[in-house]
């Protein structure tokens, strides 16, 4: 009996270092479409949908026919909520399930988890406020920390547990370190401009009172800054001869050329909703390109195994 017991406890349900990186591959996919719906919700005019928060009414959780198609809008984007949490949720049973061990994979793993609950608060508060432009780019701000938790967590997987080693010099280090940076600010001055434009999520809602136009400017200076440092990035990691680094310079340049284009077009034609869902997608692709220029930039290795030598092998073989 105490057999059968023992061996019940040591059968675990199998995890595979590929079952992880599907899991954490397919977290960020979750969380990039839900920046992409959350869009959805606000260039449809639907971020009062549900007028206020946990529920959709005062009365029910979910929506009614009453509220028409912007209740069901902004409802299945909560829903999709759910979806994305529970995707987190499997990826944390999934590092705790994991054997060996891994260094540092339940840290990012619990992050990502803990963003979803962390965004959907910010989000309430954004209902609850009448949709304050500064809220809602706090909300989106708050969907890129989790993009690049998410990031973060897959590519740690792949790594072995060895110290990371630096591929290019400290210099070069540095100037990926400052476009990443400057990445984030764009970011940032991004929900500015979206904060001033006419895409306010309600037809009642506040703007935050920044001229568009010189918003916009401010936020094009910046793209055309960390275009000229992607660029740079690519021919200083060509003349240190790192190719690996100098091929993921070269795929975020690509992405902020089309990212650019997108965002010129979207200025001269007035703001379309479909191409301000574009950007949006495109602003998380920019993010996620930029953090793999980041990470190029050193490898991790094999943790060096200690090696015990037995008695028979200290002794000296003779002929």
């Amino acid at each position: 009996m105490r057999r059968i017991r023992s061996v019940k406890r040591s059968v675990r349900f199998p995890v595979s270092t590929a079952l992880l990186r599907r899991l954490a591959y397919a977290s960020i996919v979750a969380n990039v479409a839900i920046v992409v719906t959350g869009g959805a919700v606000r260039l449809t005019a639907s971020g009062l949908g549900c007028p206020t928060w946990p529920r959709c009414t005062d009365e029910s959780y979910h929506t009614t026919a009453e509220m028409g198609v912007h209740g069901v809008i902004e409802f299945g984007n909560r829903l999709l909520t759910f979806g994305v949490g529970l995707i987190a949720l499997a990826t944390v049973l999934a590092v705790l399930a994991y054997r060996p061990r891994r260094k540092g994979l339940l840290g990012l793993a619990v992050a990502v988890f803990l963003g979803i609950p962390a965004q959907a608060v910010i989000g309430g508060i954004t209902v609850l406020t009448n949709l304050n432009p500064w809220v809602v780019g706090l909300h989106f701000l708050a969907s890129m920390a989790v993009i690049a938790a998410a990031y973060a967590l897959w590519r740690r997987i792949k790594d072995p547990d060895g110290p990371a080693v630096a591929v290019v010099p400290g210099p070069l280090r540095t100037l990926a370190a400052l476009t990443t940076l400057v990445s984030v600010a764009v970011l940032v001055v991004g929900t500015w401009v979206t904060g001033s434009g006419p895409h306010a999520g309600d037809g009642g809602a506040a703007r935050n009172g920044l001229d568009p136009e010189q918003i916009s400017q401010v936020h094009a200076d910046a793209v055309f800054l960390l275009l000229g440092l992607s660029v740079a990035l690519i021919f200083a990691f060509r003349a240190v001869g790192a190719a690996g680094p100098a091929r993921a310079a070269v795929v975020l340049v690509a992405v902020e050329l089309g990212q650019g284009v997108i965002g010129f077009v979207q200025y001269f034609t007035d703001l379309p909703a479909f191409l301000v869902g574009a950007h949006m997608l495109g602003s998380c692709l920019v993010l996620l390109a930029t953090l793999s220029v980041l990470w190029s930039t050193r490898e991790r290795r094999p943790a060096p195994v200690a090696a015990t030598a037995s008695a028979e092998d200290r002794i000296p073989a003779t002929a």
